[in-house]
């Protein structure tokens, strides 16, 4: 016994920091193998034309003792800090029943809510007119465009358990129904919103049938194909989507055809109003909308986690074999997860349409789909308030390098951040999921409970291997 607890017992200070030091000799060694040919060396091209090989040693040096210094934390400081809290709330909660959550925990998502609506008024208030631009586009509306594609994807691989690949598919068949309807037949954003829905529900019912049979790792390949298949026919099918040109020109989104806000119109919205023109007034027009849009997502998503069709996705992302005992019929639950997930993809790819005014098949490729699956995943698969953090913090962070230029005065003249952008996102990612692999918030709330709704441990559910 004397043996065991002897075995048992936590390093010493000399003992950890020589792991400390160790681990962090490896861990410069391999981001020194990792990156000399990617950071260490360049090749660029002389007055001749020729191409000659640069040297950035001390380029590469930087990134070698981040990784050392940052692995030699993780261990020595990190790790018994992690280590002391838990054991601390663990002597709290064996002692003490845990409090009831605040007033503004209880009401986050309304506060968060609030701030969002109040959003675009503070930033135009503090940045002026053509200052807001960026925050209200850039930030605003692009972190939402992702929030909400999460939220569609969360109900197919956090719910239902079925891991996709492909969503980008349904992103892309929104955004070109929205484009094509609206170039050739000239129908309003308002009456194409719900149709790109529709249509993409409809695909997605497509991709159900063929992988009602599979699962796991073959499931993820064939809707990574269905992907690349919708991308391919949007790039070869140029007598309708015009390949890889794109389609350009589409109509503006309007205030329920009350108010325009194309320059020509004679309803414009900022001469209706007296206002100066600027873009910045569409631009808080669909601000809200995709708030809107999200609100819907969410809300939708919430009340059909609590039906009998949300415990059914719960039950096959558990354990499909034991799913079908209880007599829930598998062909119909998977057809819904698909066919409502792919829906709010529409949505969102018809909004992205009307946004841009230009679609093309460059926008919807793979990175996309591992994007928002990413964002679930960093979330915490089944729990909207943990993607809605992921996504701002990934596209936010993604965003917020742009505006570092002061970098160069650290890297050099010639570093663009923008180009760094997947790296860096590579390296959080790693981070994140070594802190908190559960994702951002690891509990999960109970559809279905008796007498009082408790939160328990993310660990205790499958999520992905239906």
């Amino acid at each position: 016994m004397a043996m065991q607890s002897a075995n048992s017992a936590p390093p010493s200070g000399e003992g950890l920091l020589g792991r400390a030091l160790r681990e962090a000799f490896f861990a410069g060694l391999i981001s020194f193998g990792m990156l000399v040919l990617y950071v260490g060396l360049r090749t660029d091209q002389d007055i001749n034309n020729k191409l000659i090989l640069t040297q950035r040693w001390g380029f590469l040096a930087i990134f070698v003792v981040v990784a050392m210094v940052g692995r030699f934390l993780m261990i020595a400081v990190v790790g018994p800090w992690r280590a002391a809290g838990k054991a601390a709330k663990a002597a709290r909660t064996a002692g003490a029943e845990a409090a009831p959550p605040g007033l503004i925990r209880r009401n986050l998502h309304i506060v968060g809510f609030g701030a969002l609506v109040l959003f675009p008024p503070v930033v135009l208030m503090l940045f002026g007119l053509q200052g807001s631009l960026k925050f209200v586009d850039n930030f605003g509306i692009q972190i939402l465009i992702y929030v909400m594609l999460a939220w569609g994807l969360n109900i197919v691989v956090g719910l239902a358990g079925l891991l996709d690949l492909g969503y980008v598919a349904f992103y892309a068949v929104g955004a070109y129904s929205y484009a094509l309807l609206s170039s050739n037949f000239g129908l309003s954003f308002w009456v194409l919103l719900p149709l790109a829905g529709i249509l993409s529900a409809f695909w997605g019912v497509i991709l159900g049938f063929p992988v009602l049979r599979l699962r796991g790792d073959y499931l993820a390949i064939v809707t990574l194909a269905f992907g690349e298949i919708i991308r391919l026919v949007l790039v070869n099918w140029t007598a309708v989507t015009k390949g890889t040109f794109g389609i350009s020109g589409i109509a503006k989104a309007s205030v329920f055809g009350i108010w325009s806000f194309d320059v020509s119109a004679s309803n414009n919205f900022a001469k209706a109003f007296d206002l100066p023109m600027s873009s910045v007034y569409y631009k808080i027009f669909l601000f809200y909308v995709i708030l809107a849009l999200c609100a819907v997502t969410a809300y939708v998503s919430m009340r059909l986690r609590a039906m009998p069709i949300g415990r059914a996705w719960e039950a096959l992302r558990e354990d499909e074999i034991a799913c079908r005992s209880l007599g829930i019929n598998t062909v119909t639950t998977k057809l819904t997860a698909f066919a409502i997930g792919a829906m709010f993809g529409g949505f969102a790819g018809a909004f992205f349409g009307a946004r841009q005014g230009f679609v093309s098949p460059e926008s919807f490729v793979f990175l996309e789909s591992a994007v928002i699956l990413a964002i679930v995943v960093l979330g915490g698969m089944g729990s909207m308030f943990g993607i809605a953090v992921a996504a701002a913090a990934m596209i936010g962070g993604t965003e917020l390098l742009r505006e570092m230029s002061f970098l160069k005065a650290v890297f050099g003249d010639a570093f663009t951040p923008e180009l760094y952008r997947m790296l860096i996102f590579g390296l959080a990612m790693v981070v994140v999921m070594v802190l908190k692999p559960r994702g951002f918030v690891g509990t999960r709330q109970p559809s279905a409970f008796l007498h009082e709704r408790k939160a328990i441990s993310g660990s205790f559910t499958k999520e992905g291997h239906g």
